[in-house]
């Protein structure tokens, strides 16, 4: 059995961690134990190694799986290639580019690959934010402070990542083209190759001391507080739009943005489709029968509203401009729609029940629309029956 640690353990992280956690995890373990910052610590280094082995299994879809189904048998021997190890010859910049793509300044390359061309600046990363909202602060707007975690540039060094907070200067292997050109005997003779500088990392500018804050990938993880404003009668799912609040980008590229999805919480008594809004309203028989007032309940609060005598239940009323706020548009709203609930009346008294017996008895058909037209149909279908059996 193996007396490995379980790899999710290493790194901190759920087992259903997605993959860009998994990255975070292990760059955060990467700062902290790489050789680089702690010389002559076996103790860190093996926490490194450790952390490097896990983060190059579960980094791996193939070889998660692998590991999630039959554990450490399942990669060992195989799973684990040692890219950051012999001699740790690859420094924090290597992994960071790695992990997060080409970033530029040192983190834009990975050596092995050939044909590589010096990228120019690239736009930072956009950012999602889910807000949920309550039914009535969706309705008539509110303003809220937001908390996010994103990357941001060093301030130490001003993003470049050099100890002096200057931007990095020209490589001296490859004069800041980011190639180095060879020539390599093969079978049909010599051939020119060229390939990725090892001392820039392709990106033509080499850090020689790196700042001590970031370690020279010149960003760092920031929380940052922001005042969000919801406009009156915004939708599920609509998205609001923070601009420049993403994750920064590179070589003075412009930020990314920040979406921010809205999401509306259920209310006990209204529901809404676009700007239109609904909700049940109980009537008692006299109130339906007679066309009484009633009061209406609405997103303003409630109202009087007169109903039709006669109204059945299941019948829906219409209040116009009292729904939902159009978003740009000055006092316009959707529509307030309610439906009538006929709700009998229960634990009637000795009197109450004589009034009603009185009043039924009281009543004809042809104060029943509907009563009466069911039972002439009854009626008709018994007779034609009637009628076709007795041929």
């Amino acid at each position: 059995m193996s007396d490995k640690r379980d790899y999710y353990e290493v790194l901190g992280v759920q087992r259903d961690a997605d993959e860009n956690t998994i990255k975070r995890a292990f760059w955060k373990l990467a700062k902290k134990y790489h050789p680089d910052v702690n010389p002559d610590n076996p103790e860190a280094e093996q926490k490194f190694k450790e952390a490097n082995e896990a983060y190059e299994v579960l980094s791996d879809q193939e070889k998660r799986q692998r590991y999630d189904q039959f554990g450490h048998a399942g990669v060992d021997g195989q799973g684990f290639s040692g890219s950051y190890s012999g001699g740790f010859g690859i420094n924090l910049e290597d992994i960071f580019s790695s992990i997060f793509g080409d970033l530029g300044f040192g983190f834009s390359g990975n050596s092995s690959r050939s044909g590589y061309r010096r990228q120019g600046p690239i736009p930072g990363a956009n950012l999602r934010y889910r807000m949920n909202l309550d039914f009535m602060e969706a309705a008539f707007g509110t303003d809220r402070e937001i908390k996010i975690r994103k990357e941001d540039l060093c301030k130490t060094c001003n993003g470049f990542g050099t100890k002096d907070g200057k931007e990095p200067p020209v490589c001296h292997i490859c004069n800041g083209s980011g190639q180095v050109t060879g020539v390599q005997q093969t079978i049909f003779g010599q051939v020119r190759t060229s390939q990725t500088c090892n001392n820039c990392h392709g990106s033509g500018r080499a850090i020689d001391e790196p700042c001590p804050d970031c370690i020279g990938t010149g960003r760092t993880m920031v929380t940052k507080r922001l005042n969000v404003t919801v406009p009156a009668g915004i939708n599920e799912r609509e998205m609001l739009t923070l601009s420049g609040e993403g994750e920064p980008g590179t070589m003075g590229a412009p930020n990314g943005d920040l979406y921010i999805e809205i999401h509306i919480k259920p209310h006990e008594v209204f529901s809404r489709q676009g700007n239109t809004t609904f909700c049940v309203v109980p009537v008692t028989f006299a109130q339906a029968a007679l066309g009484q007032e009633i009061a209406v309940p609405t997103i303003d609060g409630s109202m009087q509203f007169k109903l039709k005598p006669g109204t059945q239940p299941g019948d829906i009323y219409t209040i116009h401009n009292k729904g939902i706020p159009y978003i740009n548009r000055y006092n316009s709203r959707g529509d307030h729609k309610f439906q009538v609930e006929l709700e009998v009346p229960h634990n009637l008294n000795k009197e109450q029940e004589e009034l009603l017996e009185k009043f039924e008895a009281s009543m004809k058909e042809d104060n029943y629309k509907k009563r009466k037209g069911f039972f002439n149909t009854i009626k008709k279908i018994f007779t034609d029956f009637d009628s076709k059996k007795s041929k």
